[in-house]
């Protein structure tokens, strides 16, 4: 009778004859750039002239979106979308679970009992998925289960490709039937309403009366692990949180930082462009890709965006690096801190705020102690912090992140801020 061999042996034995996948052959980006969006390119071309103005209007300026408008758009987004083979649209919202959620209706109506695609105005602004089993963090009893989602026509549409066919997905917010915020989106927004009032007002102060728009833009790092499939499913814990919870030390640490943007291996170069090739299908500029500290710890950036798009792509870009993944028999664990003793991942948020103009009011420029205006953004960013850290502290707990420390990683429950020695002199 044959001696069983140990699964993890036969993992690597499996392991050393392993291939990467075969991909699609390199096209040159901005060819199929954004294809899968209903961007501003496809809304020009689609759309009436005076339609597409005024939608502009309310993505560019944050005017009020204009409801004689919204049949017209949601006309134009059904024909796209069939164009594309896409038969379901949803409304695709961040409710908080750290997760996204959609459910699907079809285009499917009848007229006079004849089958017909149709996509109304009012379908495109509002949906009402049932809201009883979501998080509310206590702003509402359980059995209100009324949850609105509203169409966010600053964030585009976009089509995620499945098995057999599309579908086209709306990013929303969503709201409890007296307004509450049910959602990661909804705070967001309102936030950057409010910092765009107030830096408005600080610009008038220093007669600077051209900006009529100030918005938040994030540029979102995000590093991951990607382990072999048949280890992952090798071990219980990784499956169900995320993280090792037993077992051995790293056979191989990060004590000589070789890992650090080293020459990329040909199976997770393979799936770096894989992932890359989906994301811009989807209008998200990746732009950095590289090996991160720990032993198998990657990471990968975009171009920064606005606040409330960067924020959308980020969880794109997550559940792309999943999809993916599969497909080349691995396994990707996107927990802050998966393996003891190396580096946890990070998710570094490179914040700014930018006027309608195109400047970054962040910008010391090259003569800091004497811009004024700067010096008046920077304070008020640091009397921020300090008065309202416990909600900075907040906003990022949780078992996840709090367990993310050791190697070379700051303390979340630290809040703290580091100017460097020119801007602390100038402020001293």
């Amino acid at each position: 009778m044959s001696k069983i061999m140990n699964p993890r042996k036969q993992v690597l034995l499996d392991l050393a004859e392993t291939k990467p996948v075969d991909s699609e052959p390199f096209e040159c980006t901005t060819k199929y750039f954004g294809v899968n969006t209903f961007n501003e390119q496809t809304m020009r071309e689609k759309l009436p002239k005076d339609t597409y103005k005024k939608l502009l209007a309310t993505i560019k300026t944050g005017e009020k979106l204009d409801m004689n408008i919204a049949n017209t758009v949601a006309h134009a987004m059904k024909e796209w979308a069939l164009g594309k083979g896409v038969s379901h649209y949803t409304h695709w919202f961040q409710p908080q679970t750290g997760l996204t959620a959609e459910k699907h209706d079809a285009f499917l109506e009848f007229d006079e009992g004849i089958a017909v695609e149709r996509f109304r105005g009012n379908q495109l602004v509002q949906g009402e998925p049932d809201a009883s089993s979501f998080p509310s963090g206590g702003s509402r009893t359980t059995f209100e289960a009324r949850g609105y989602t509203m169409w966010d026509p600053s964030s585009p549409a976009f089509i995620v490709e499945g098995p057999s066919g599309g579908i086209l997905c709306i990013p929303s917010v969503f709201i409890s039937y007296t307004g509450e915020a049910l959602d990661k989106k909804t705070p967001l927004l309102r936030s950057m309403e409010a910092i765009d009032r107030a830096a408005l007002r600080v610009l008038k102060v220093f007669g600077n009366t051209k900006p009529t728009r100030v918005v938040t833009t994030c540029g979102t790092e995000h590093e991951y692990f990607l382990i072999d499939r048949a280890f992952y499913n090798l071990r219980p814990d990784l499956q169900h949180t995320g993280r090792t919870i037993v077992g051995a030390p790293s056979p191989k640490g990060q004590q000589l930082d070789d890992h650090y943007f080293g020459a990329i291996k040909e199976r997770v170069l393979g799936f770096m462009q894989d992932v890359e090739r989906e994301l811009y299908k989807l209008g998200v500029p990746a732009k950095t890709r590289h090996n991160e500290v720990a032993p198998h710890q990657f990471e990968i950036a975009p171009i920064y965006g606005e606040a409330n798009v960067a924020a959308d792509r980020n969880q794109l870009t997550m559940e792309v690096l999943k999809k993916v993944a599969n497909r080349h028999d691995l396994s990707v664990l996107l927990h802050e801190k998966p393996f003891a003793l190396i580096n946890g991942s990070g998710k570094h948020n490179n914040w700014s705020m930018e006027d309608s103009e195109g400047a970054n009011l962040l910008d010391p420029g090259s003569t800091p102690e004497e811009n004024l205006q700067f010096l008046v953004f920077l304070v008020s960013i640091l009397r921020a912090v300090y008065k309202y850290g416990d909600l900075l502290r907040m906003s990022i707990a949780s078992a996840g992140n709090d367990h993310r420390l050791g190697a070379n990683e700051a303390p979340p429950a630290i809040i703290s801020v580091f100017l460097g020695e020119r801007l602390s002199r100038i402020l001293e």
